[in-house]
């Protein structure tokens, strides 16, 4: 389940879910802004003003971004005018009730185009996020790979990531794992079952990319520097390892305007995973 709109739901009482600190996608999402660049947008700081594409406004991905952009680069959300992609019908908005926070600009983009076009087209002078893959929300079609006017706000997107998470030691999370409330409160041992497993299949994982790795090693298709290991996992499960970056995407929604109130890690997760 998205994190931004697990938040947002139980900030409005919603307690359906639980969550297991099993987290399924991580990025660094501001490093997927794009942008035309005729519109002199060199760096961030160049967005205020701009007409700006967001698949959804209250995403996990779009939320990092605006966090991102407004913690490092003093860009705020107010500072740009949205125009969202996403119809109420089939979105998180949809189902948690959204509403524009007080003093944003949003537009939503009519069903006859997509962001992918507006860009093309010249309607939008950047985007957050774009996603092409087929699914039953997204819209946006046109492969932008290869358009010269439309390219990373971020160059080096390996410097920027890199900055980044020497900085505050933040990988953003994206999607975790949840369960029916109900459901663990009838089998309480649920949480921690089906946390290890997860953990299993992770080491198992980890074990076979190691394993081939080696064997490239072996023979000679790769140097023998390559390192099989790291001092602390940045995909790490558990809450100990990932509270810092909990605790500040609950601080985003919040500070975006999302939720009424700061939402604690204790609200969301699994009591007996709190500790691991």
């Amino acid at each position: 389940m998205s994190l931004s709109s697990l938040i947002i739901a139980t900030a409005k009482g919603d307690k359906t879910w639980v969550a297991l600190p099993i987290y399924t996608s991580r990025s660094f999402f501001h490093t997927n802004i794009l942008v035309r660049t005729d519109r002199g947008i060199t760096e961030p700081k160049d967005l205020r003003g701009k007409r700006v594409g967001v698949p959804e406004y209250q995403q996990t991905a779009a939320l990092w971004t605006r966090g991102i952009l407004e913690h490092e680069f003093d860009v705020a959300a107010r500072d740009i005018e949205w125009f969202m992609e996403r119809g109420p019908e089939m979105s998180h908005g949809g189902a948690t009730g959204f509403r524009p926070p007080e003093g944003v600009r949003l537009n939503h983009i009519p069903a006859t185009t997509n962001i992918g076009e507006m860009l093309v087209n010249g309607e939008l002078d950047a985007t957050v996020l774009y996603l092409t893959t087929p699914n039953l929300v997204d819209r946006s079609r046109i492969d932008l790979s290869h358009n010269t006017v439309i390219q990373p706000l971020f160059k080096d997107k390996r410097a920027e990531t890199q900055r980044y998470y020497a900085k505050t030691g933040i990988y953003p999370i994206n999607h975790t794992v949840v369960i029916r409330r109900e459901l663990y409160e009838r089998h309480p041992w649920l949480a921690l079952n089906v946390y290890h497993a997860f953990v299993a299949a992770k080491e198992d994982v980890e074990r076979e990319t190691s394993a081939t790795i080696a064997s490239y090693v072996d023979t000679g298709i790769l140097s023998g520097d390559v390192e099989f290991g790291l001092k602390e996992d940045p995909k790490a499960y558990g809450m100990k390892a990932s509270r810092k970056v909990i605790e500040t995407i609950a601080q985003y929604v919040y500070e975006q305007g999302l939720t009424d109130r700061l939402v604690a890690p204790e609200e969301i997760f699994a009591p007996s995973t709190l500790e691991i």
